[in-house]
């Protein structure tokens, strides 16, 4: 399958070259984007190798998500080899500009992730000379799974995760999913169901761990956010704060609507909505207006008075979870598999998600079993939980607490992490 992989590459190289010669040369973004996924400029960064004895750490990160959840673990990765090598490759801009507030004291690089070209993959594998090579998640690709076993180089998943649609996709070309996999030396999964879903694909079961999912121990491992007043400067004094976090088209309006509906009982109320892409800012804007509301933007840096507040920037969903007192998780209203619940857990919020949690299901349904987290099921729905949580403090409050205890226990996340990377140095 590595074979044809790299024969269909060349094939399909030779045949569309100039098409996609074009199509890059007109593109500003991918004008200065591919060059650098070529490598072209990694002899401007210092990759060199001081140590033989201290280990080189290859992380790579597709982007904003995977970049957070490997936030615990790359701090811990250096403090227990404090004089090891640490370079992170990211393949979107947004979440190399989120890397680089988050690790930019602690990696020594961060770089644009390769193309998966052998040629463009040997370049990286000599300037990193990596010891391990660790994978966030997801962005699997080949040539740098099958390179890097080849070279002996021990590769490492964490965090990973099997969505039912990622599944049917596994199954439907498993001659090319299961050797890719299989080449990974130890395949660290979220949960159970993610481990049986590999278990289904064929995957040797001594490669397979269940140490949990890496953001368990995120909030635990930082400061407490809350002291961090940029944020909340931001924002209307004496408000409850309602946040509704990474929402996807169709689910802004039914939020607004149940919002307008809320404001005529709870005049303290105030909505925070996060799009999962901030591009998305214009239209929602647009949708707020519908319902006469005046709208304020994280970007304009500016106090303002306004109805709502629309956090249209990348990496401060984790603030504005510190600074709210409900939470609402999107992408679950409508049929995008929902979005992670443990950050909101984690700042003692009472959760809340839509029906369409299949990315998470686990987790959203050991959420609701502690007491934590409910489910909603349409508009209706959302107006009437949120209605009881506004009217009665002591439930939320206790909704609240149970969700960060729900957290509290999962904790030690990265200490499993580590004890197997160790075994694989």
């Amino acid at each position: 399958m590595f074979i044809l992989y790299n024969i269909l590459q060349l094939l399909f190289g030779i045949l569309f070259f100039p098409f996609i010669l074009i199509f890059v040369l007109s593109s500003k973004k991918l004008r200065s984007r591919i060059p650098l996924r070529l490598g072209l400029d990694l002899n401007r960064h210092c990759l060199k190798k001081v140590s033989q004895t201290d280990p080189t750490f290859w992380i790579h990160a597709l982007s904003v998500g995977e970049v957070t959840s490997a936030h615990p673990l790359i701090n811990k990765i250096k403090t227990k080899y404090p004089d090891s090598r640490i370079i992170l490759t990211v393949t979107t801009t947004t979440g190399k500009e989120v890397a680089r507030k988050l690790q930019g004291n602690t990696v020594e690089q961060i770089i644009d992730s390769p193309i998966d070209l052998l040629p463009v993959i040997y370049h990286y594998y000599i300037k990193i000379k990596p010891d391990i090579f660790i994978l966030v998640e997801t962005d699997f690709w080949p040539n740098i799974l099958y390179f890097l076993r080849i070279m002996r180089t021990p590769t490492l998943l964490v965090n990973g995760r099997v969505s039912e649609r990622s599944m049917v996709n596994y199954t439907k070309f498993r001659l090319f999913f299961k050797p890719m996999f299989q080449s990974l030396s130890s395949l660290c999964m979220q949960t159970e169901l993610d481990k049986k879903n590999m278990l289904n694909l064929g995957i040797t079961p001594e490669k397979l761990f269940t140490p949990g999912n890496l953001k368990f121990d995120i909030p635990l491992e930082e400061e407490n956010v809350k002291t961090n007043q940029s944020p909340g400067a931001l924002l209307p004094p004496n408000k409850t704060f309602f946040i509704a976090g990474s929402t996807h088209e169709g689910e802004e309006e039914i939020l607004i609507s149940v919002y307008t509906d809320l404001l005529k009982t709870h005049k303290d109320l105030y909505l925070i909505l996060v799009p999962r892409n901030p591009k998305r800012t214009p239209e929602i804007q647009i949708a707020a207006e519908k319902y006469s509301m005046r709208v304020s933007l994280r970007s304009s840096g500016k106090a303002e008075c306004s109805d709502l507040f629309i956090v249209d920037t990348i990496g401060e969903l984790t603030q504005f979870y510190a600074l709210a007192d409900i939470a609402f998780i999107g992408g679950s209203l409508v049929d995008k598999g929902g979005h992670n619940p443990i950050e909101a857990a984690a700042h003692s919020l009472p959760v809340m998600f839509g029906p369409q949690m299949q990315d998470f299901s686990e987790i959203a349904n050991e959420m609701i079993k502690s007491g934590g987290a409910i489910e909603v099921t349409d508009r209706q729905s959302l107006y009437n939980h949120t209605d009881k949580l506004l009217r009665d403090t002591q439930y939320r409050a206790q909704l609240g607490n149970s969700a960060f205890q729900f957290v509290h226990n999962q904790h030690g996340v990265v200490a499993r992490h580590l004890d197997i990377i160790d075994a694989l140095l």
